[in-house]
C-alpha cells in the first residue's frame, strides 16, 4: 500500500516540471476538507467566496479576517495531506505591507502552507513583504471578485491586446516579487496560453482554459450546491446536492407530519427492574 505524502511546494514545482496536473477546490469547513483530502486532492483553496457560499453574502468584499481564521481553522484539522492555501480578505492586505505580513503570518499559524492575494503591479510590495516575512505568496489574477466594482461585475479578461498586456505585466511583476505560484480566473484559453510562456512557477486556473499546470473549482458550484445567482460557464456539475438534499429535508418533514419517525429501530430501550423503579418513582409524584 502507497503511503500518502503532504503536498508540499517542492511536490508542486515537480510536477509542473514533470507535466502532471493537480487537483485544487475549495473547502471552507473540517467536513468537505477531510472529504477532500480522503479523495487525494491536492490543494485546496480556503477562498473568501466561503463568504458567499457559507455566509450567504452577496459578494466576497465583506468577509473579515475572522471569517477567514474561522474557515481555515476549520479546514486546516480536516486535512492531512492537501496543501492549503488561505485566502486573505478585501482590506486585509491593501493598506499596508504591515498589514498584510500580520494577517498572512495569522492564517499561517493556523496551519495554512501558503496565502492568496488579489492583484499585480500594485500589490509587489506586499508580496515581497509576506515572502520576506518567510510566507509563500499565491497571486490571483485575471477576474478578481475583490475588484469587481472596478471591472463592471463578472467580465472575462485578457480580450483584447491591452488586457493581455496588463495580465503579462502584471503576472511577471508579482513573479518578480516573490509569487510562489499564480491562479488565472476567466481568461479565454489561448490567452491563458500565451501568458503561460512567460512564468517560470506554476500557473494554475479556474475558468482559463486547459494550459495550466492544475484547475481550481469552487466545491459548492461542481457539487451543485450554490443557492446565488452566479453559474459559472466553466463548471462541470459532478453531482446535484442540492436536489438530494432539498428531497431528504421533505421526506423527513412528511415522516414528522404522518408520525414515521422515529421507529422502534431509532429508539433506546431499558428493561427490567431499573424500569420498574423509574416509573414507581415518578408514579408517587401523581398521588
Amino acid at each position: 500500500m502507497t503511503v500518502r505524502k503532504k503536498i508540499t511546494l517542492p511536490v508542486l514545482r515537480n510536477r509542473k516540471k514533470n507535466n502532471k496536473k493537480i487537483s485544487w477546490l475549495t473547502a471552507y469547513d473540517f467536513s468537505t476538507s477531510r472529504f477532500a483530502d480522503e479523495a487525494g486532492i491536492d490543494m485546496i483553496l480556503v477562498g473568501d467566496s466561503g463568504g458567499m457560499t457559507m455566509m450567504g453574502k452577496s459578494s466576497t468584499i465583506s468577509v473579515t479576517m475572522e471569517d477567514m481564521i474561522m474557515f481555515c481553522t476549520s479546514v486546516v484539522k480536516g486535512s492531512s495531506h492537501c496543501f492549503i492555501v488561505g485566502d486573505l480578505p478585501y482590506m486585509s492586505y491593501q493598506v499596508s505591507d504591515e498589514d498584510a505580513v500580520r494577517n498572512a503570518g495569522k492564517l499561517m499559524s493556523i496551519g495554512c502552507d501558503a496565502v492568496k492575494l488579489e492583484g499585480g503591479i500594485e500589490m509587489s510590495s506586499r508580496i515581497t513583504a509576506i515572502t520576506n516575512a518567510g510566507i509563500p505568496v499565491v497571486s490571483h489574477l485575471g477576474l478578481t471578485p475583490q475588484s469587481l466594482s472596478q471591472m463592471g461585475g463578472y467580465k472575462v479578461q485578457g480580450k483584447s491586446l491591452a488586457s493581455f498586456k496588463k495580465l503579462l505585466d502584471d503576472i511577471t511583476a508579482v513573479e518578480n516579487a516573490g509569487a510562489v505560484f499564480h491562479l488565472l480566473e476567466c481568461v479565454p484559453e489561448e490567452v491563458t496560453g500565451e501568458l503561460y510562456k512567460h512564468v517560470k512557477n506554476p500557473l494554475y486556473g479556474i475558468g482559463s482554459g486547459r494550459h495550466v499546470d492544475g484547475q481550481l473549482v469552487i466545491s459548492h458550484d461542481m457539487l451543485g450546491l450554490f443557492v446565488g445567482d452566479v453559474d459559472p460557464k466553466f463548471v462541470k456539475k459532478y453531482a446535484d446536492l442540492s436536489s438530494i438534499i432539498k428531497k431528504a429535508f421533505i421526506n423527513y418533514k412528511d415522516d414528522i407530519d404522518n408520525n414515521l419517525f422515529p421507529e422502534d429501530k431509532h429508539l433506546y430501550s431499558i428493561e427490567g427492574d431499573d424500569l420498574k423503579k423509574i416509573q414507581d418513582y415518578s408514579n408517587q409524584f401523581n398521588k
